[in-house]
Parts: structure tokens; C-alpha cells; sequence
């Protein structure tokens, strides 16, 4: 069994936003949620986070998203009443939640060294050839304005040692030196393999701006964001190792591509009154015996 998922949202015409005549979320739509909480409750169980603690971030999430997205037309600040009744959350805890100060450990956009420069190296036309392969660079000397390790640090930040940062991406086996003192890239993408808030920002950034594309289009928006996969059942596990393959080597194709003119337009946007928006965009690939969720 195959199935493409080129999906078209431009004639979506019923919104999952609004309850049946009943007053309950449609059963398909509930259905939903559970299996897609399924995978997040694994995560929550396995770093210690109970129901009861998952039920207080809850109120909180509810008691915040009301506020910024259902107040009444023409009423800047809902009551604690309205925020009561559309959300069921009681309205003792909704003015103590309102009154509570967040205290968010990781920013959302927040990006590693190690990704900013591996960013820089991929997308900068100085640290790369002529078909946009990164350069194998010198660590460090020659003219002042020759491409260079050091230089490319010094690019992203002045605020640490070129040194300190090549040891790291070793480490994590990003790049590689040479016998004759150059600095290879080896992988594309910055990877967190050990660093347990690394890997938090970007699960944290990535399942955020992915829900909100896929609830956006869900929601009937204005402008449909680009959403879309292809997935396939009934494969032997040879067949998937060759896919995922094909996949990251694809992926990286049109990341890099992206991030070129990103970075681009981002040097060149920098510092416009209008200069407002921020973008992500992302791939995934993943795999399961098919009864697994």
C-alpha cells in the first residue's frame, strides 16, 4: 500500500476549530490528538513529567493561549470570567496563572554556536567554491582577508576561541583536521548528540513551528504553509535504510539551498523598520513497524 501526501488546503471549506451541533469537538478530531499526544507522553513519562504535573502546564497553556487569541473584538485584555468559561479551566486558578510570572528556561529561536557556523560556511560565498561546496580551510594566517577557520569564527562570534570551537566540532565529529592543518566540514547540520538543552531547543523549535504550519491549515488560514510528506507501508527494512538515505541526502539539498539565500536576504534585511518576520523550514524522516505509535 502507498499513499503521497501532496495535501491541498486552498479548498478547505469546514473548520475543526468549531464544536458540532452538540457542543463536542468532532470524534475524528479527538482521535486525532490522542494519537499524535501518544509519542509526547512517552517523552513526558521518560523525563519524569507526571499527569498531574502535564495538567498544570495545561491550565497554564490554556489560560495563556485564550488571553492572546479568543479575547472579544474590540476588547484588548479578556476577563477572567471569559477565560473561565472558554477553556474550563476554573477561574481561581485562571487569576492566579495570570498573575504568576513565566519563567520560559530555553528562548524559542535560540541557535548554537555550532549550527550558526556550520550556517555561515554552507551559505557564505567567501567559505565556499564556486558550485557551493564548503571550502577546506586553513585554520588560520595568510592574507587578512583570505577565507580561514579562524575567520569564519570570528564571523559568527569574536567572543570565543577559534581553538575551543574546533576541538568541539571534532568532538561531535562535525569536522576533521588534516595532517596538514586545514579544517574539514564533514556533516551539513550540527547535530546535538550529548548536549541535553541543545537537543531541547530544537526539539522545542521544530514541533512548535510544525504544529502551528499544520493548525494554521487545519484552521482554514488565509495563506496555506507549505506542509507536506510522503509515506509509504509494507516495506522490508533494506528498503527503508535505502529511503532514509535518499531522504537526508535530498533533505540537505534544499536546506542548503535555503539556508544560501536565507542568509542572504537575512544580511540584506538587516536592520529594515519592517524587518519583522522570522521563518523556519524543516524535514523529518521516520520509521516504525506499523502497529507502533
Amino acid at each position: 500500500m502507498q499513499c503521497v501526501g501532496e495535501l491541498e488546503y486552498r479548498g478547505l471549506k469546514r473548520k475543526l476549530d468549531k464544536p458540532d451541533s452538540g457542543g463536542q469537538p468532532p470524534k475524528i478530531f479527538v482521535g486525532a490528538i490522542r494519537r499524535i499526544l501518544h509519542p509526547l507522553v512517552r517523552i513526558l513519562i521518560t523525563h519524569g513529567v507526571t499527569f498531574p504535573m502535564l495538567s498544570e502546564i495545561l491550565k497554564r497553556v490554556y489560560v495563556d493561549t485564550a488571553e492572546k487569541h479568543f479575547a472579544l473584538e474590540g476588547v484588548a485584555d479578556p476577563s477572567d470570567s471569559r477565560i473561565s468559561l472558554i477553556t474550563r479551566v476554573h477561574r481561581k486558578d485562571v487569576r492566579r496563572l495570570r498573575n504568576e510570572e513565566i519563567t520560559d528556561s530555553l528562548p524559542l529561536a535560540s541557535a548554537s554556536l555550532g549550527a550558526q557556523i556550520i550556517a555561515e560556511w554552507t551559505g557564505n560565498n567567501t567559505f565556499t567554491d564556486k558550485k557551493g561546496t564548503p571550502l577546506t580551510l586553513p585554520r588560520g594566517g595568510g592574507a587578512p582577508k583570505a577565507p580561514s577557520f579562524d575567520a569564519l569564527v570570528a564571523s559568527v562570534s569574536k567572543d570565543v576561541r577559534p581553538r575551543a570551537v574546533l576541538d568541539e566540532l571534532v568532538r561531535v565529529g562535525v569536522v576533521e583536521q588534516t595532517p596538514e592543518d586545514h579544517v574539514r566540514l564533514v556533516k551539513t547540520a550540527f547535530v546535538a548528540t550529548e548536549d541535553f538543552e541543545e537537543l531541547l531547543v530544537h526539539f522545542e523549535h521544530n514541533l512548535h513551528d510544525h504544529i502551528a504550519a499544520a493548525g494554521s491549515n487545519l484552521m482554514g488560514g488565509a495563506k496555506p504553509f507549505l506542509e507536506r510528506s510522503v509515506y509509504y507501508d509494507e516495506l522490508k527494512p533494506q528498503s527503508v535504510e535505502a529511503l532514509a538515505k535518499l531522504a537526508e541526502k535530498t533533505a540537505m539539498e534544499s536546506l542548503l539551498a535555503v539556508n544560501k539565500s536565507a542568509r542572504s536576504r537575512s544580511k540584506k534585511d538587516e536592520g529594515n523598520k519592517s524587518a519583522s518576520k522570522r521563518f523556519t523550514f524543516g524535514v523529518y524522516f521516520y520509521a516504525d513497524d506499523e502497529e507502533k505509535q
